[in-house]
């Protein structure tokens, strides 16, 4: 069963306080590094990464000193391990062995060995550190050319298939990618990355390719708003290049109308609420997700915040108003701010507490 990485997150800690090495399994793309990566920043370790696919005997076994040691009498020959394997066995670290599926057989040997043993040429991790690798394989695995990891291989290893939600990625791109590829997403999920079989030499979206995108776009300086309409051609041939050309055709048609996109800021802070006057439930779904993802609800809101989040409220269909209000007094949001919304009477004389009245009475039309 494949999990999410929120879930992931929150069951890693109980495999790394044993000291148990952790294989992450996924399609490309989805993340598997930067969740390593993340874990390793909570938890203070350095990554050590290493990419199995170029790797060859050597870089385990280490390569030959010159000088000799003596054995009963007898000179001997000795190998001199590489920077990676000295520091993952003298400090903590996060030894992250990536692509391990797409080693050769001899490689992965070593690596079976220093999983199974945790040590290598001589060599013994420090007690601290902690082992994860990361592979194209498992359900996924027949659509890429890797080899596949025997009943004895994963035995020595913790293994998660992760299958990251778009929540994820939306959660993490918030404040990772600029605003206006953020609501792409947001508001056209499917484009995220190709669930499908893929076409030989077809380019395809996925989370990184996107993040890669975006940090073209950014550093080129071709998502500004006053621009962006103007640059279109030159981010659709990008866009091409990156994420595939339905993806690109998606963003090109979604950039000529983005000055009319709605933003959780014209809402809550400009009260521009008669722009989604003509919204249907969709519409208004979509918006209360991006709420969500962007975390407004985790702080206090200000007066004037409250007020337009009222009339926003009011002008809601039922079942879009109680998902507003679900999100809006989730575990972990300030508790004050539906308290103050609950008191607030909306700028058309709706009182809030009545309309959540109506709301749960079945009274307002959807």
């Amino acid at each position: 069963m494949a999990v999410d990485f929120k879930t992931f997150s929150a069951v890693i800690p109980h495999v790394t306080r044993v000291r148990k090495p952790i294989l992450l399994r996924g399609r490309h793309g989805v993340g598997k590094s930067q969740v390593v990566y993340q874990y390793a920043a909570a938890a203070g370790l350095p990554v050590v990464e290493r990419r199995a696919s170029q790797m060859t005997e050597g870089d385990l076994l280490g390569m030959p000193a010159p000088e000799l040691i003596e054995v009963n009498g007898v000179g001997a020959s000795q190998f001199r391990p590489f920077s990676w394997l000295i520091q993952a066995c003298t400090e903590p670290v996060v030894l992250f062995l990536d692509e391990v599926d797409r080693a050769t057989m001899e490689v992965r040997q070593g690596i079976f060995e220093l999983t199974d043993s945790r040590k290598i040429a001589g060599w013994t991790l420090h007690p601290e550190t902690l082992i994860f690798a990361a592979v194209n394989g498992g359900e996924h695995g027949a659509q890429y050319q890797v080899g596949e990891m025997d009943p004895a291989e994963l035995d020595r290893r913790t293994v998660f298939d992760v299958e990251p939600t778009i929540e994820d990625w939306l959660a993490w791109a918030k404040d990772n990618v600029d605003g206006l590829v953020w609501d792409f997403i947001n508001t056209n999920r499917n484009h995220l990355e190709h669930a499908g079989e893929f076409e030989p030499n077809k380019v395809y979206p996925s989370r990184r390719s996107w993040d890669r995108l975006n940090e073209c776009l950014v550093a080129a300086s071709l998502l500004q708003a006053e621009t962006v309409k103007a640059d279109a051609g030159t981010i659709f041939n990008l866009a091409t290049a990156f994420v595939g050309f339905e993806a690109a055709v998606a963003l090109q048609d979604f950039i000529k109308t983005y000055e009319a996109q709605v933003t959780v800021e014209n809402i809550l802070d400009d009260g521009q609420i008669d722009r989604t006057s003509d919204w249907g439930i969709n519409d208004h779904s979509a918006l209360v997700e991006k709420m969500e993802a962007k975390e407004v609800f985790k702080t206090a809101l200000t007066t004037d915040q409250i007020q337009n989040l009222a009339d926003y409220f009011v002008s809601l269909p039922s079942e879009v108003a109680m998902k507003l209000w679900t999100v809006a007094g989730a575990e972990g949001n300030e508790v004050d701010n539906c308290i103050k919304l609950h008191q607030t009477t909306a700028t058309d004389g709706t009182l809030v507490t009545s309309f959540i009245v109506e709301v749960l009475s079945g009274g307002q039309a959807s």
